[in-house]
């Protein structure tokens, strides 16, 4: 990874009538860096995709890919890229091997490189031996990484993976990310958009994403240290709704969410929540089972810096 942007987006934005999907977004990206839009459905991360792949046309703000402008050299930007979305674009009536020679085509990737680019990708998809295997009988998993084999038959400089992950079981996932950090180490850069924050961690850097706007960037760890405006807990309590809707009045707590079957509950730095909060709550006829300091998640950072509960975890299969 080097320090030349491969993308450069600047006060890029999206309207659609009324609506406003994508809003004064910016942010550059390096060579070899795997930058991540984190955020939840309908936050705009599919539309600045698409801006930048040259298939949406900004209102206003500009985006250049390895240098081409993405709205007025969109052809020029879409040799230099591979695009990969969560419904993999795969034929399902083709074999594996004939959707590689499909795509291998549309690249222009011709005769014996087009032979060895296949090999390569039936190699790193793990493939090997079911190549002849209807696409449509493929599970999941061995999809995706056919998907992404395809995207990249060209040897793009940049790949845009839209929610590529979605769907696909947690093995197969953390399988696809050993593939995306391999092709980052030879110097592609990934753009990915993910609503799943354990699969955020992955990236280099990450912009949090709600209702278009950018409201925090940094890598995983600069967001989760700096987002959190205090000290964060983890209780336990019954009942669960009760003791949310006391611990907001609690002295002290500045922001007070539920996840799971417990509440984190951000308080000021200094004072003393885990002798003062089980007395208040008491008071409140909620009886606390547990509670300790935690170490914020980025699912906290996105709450205190939008306010809503709207991200995914590792689905389970």
């Amino acid at each position: 990874m080097n320090d030349v942007p491969s993308i450069v987006v600047d006060q890029l934005v999206k309207q659609f009538g009324a609506f406003i999907a994508v809003n004064q977004v910016s942010f550059q990206i390096r060579a070899g860096e795997i930058f991540g839009l984190l955020g939840p459905n309908g936050s705009g991360k599919s539309t600045i995709i698409r801006m930048l792949c040259g298939l949406l046309t900004p209102s206003s703000g500009s985006a250049t890919v390895v240098g081409f402008d993405a709205a007025r050299q969109a052809e020029e930007v879409r040799q230099h890229i591979g695009y990969m979305s969560q419904k993999f674009s795969l034929y399902n009536d083709l074999t594996a091997i004939e959707n590689l020679q499909f795509f291998g085509g549309l690249y222009g990737v011709k005769g014996r490189a087009l032979d060895e680019r296949i090999a390569w990708a039936i190699k790193m998809s793990g493939l090997a031996g079911s190549e002849q295997l209807l696409t449509g009988e493929l599970s999941g998993g061995w999809k995706q990484r056919l998907a992404l084999g395809c995207a990249v038959l060209h040897r793009p400089q940049v790949l845009f993976l839209d929610e590529p992950t979605a769907g696909v079981d947690p093995l197969s996932r953390r399988q696809f990310w050993e593939l995306i950090h391999q092709m980052s180490r030879e110097g592609v850069t990934t753009l990915i958009t993910t609503h799943y924050m354990d699969e955020a961690e992955y990236c280099n850097r990450l912009a949090l994403i709600d209702e278009g706007r950018i409201v925090e960037m940094g890598t995983p760890t600069e967001i989760k240290q700096t987002a959190i405006k205090g000290d964060l807990l983890l209780i336990e309590c019954s009942p669960l709704g009760g003791g949310l809707a006391a611990i907001k009045q609690a002295p002290g707590v500045l922001e007070a969410s539920v996840f799971g079957a417990a509440l984190h509950v951000v308080v000021s730095a200094g004072r003393q929540p885990l002798t003062e909060l089980p007395a208040f709550l008491a008071a409140h006829d909620v009886r606390v089972g547990r509670i300790e300091p935690i170490r914020p998640s980025l699912e906290d950072a996105f709450v205190s810096l939008t306010g809503s509960r709207a991200l995914g975890s590792e689905p389970s299969q």
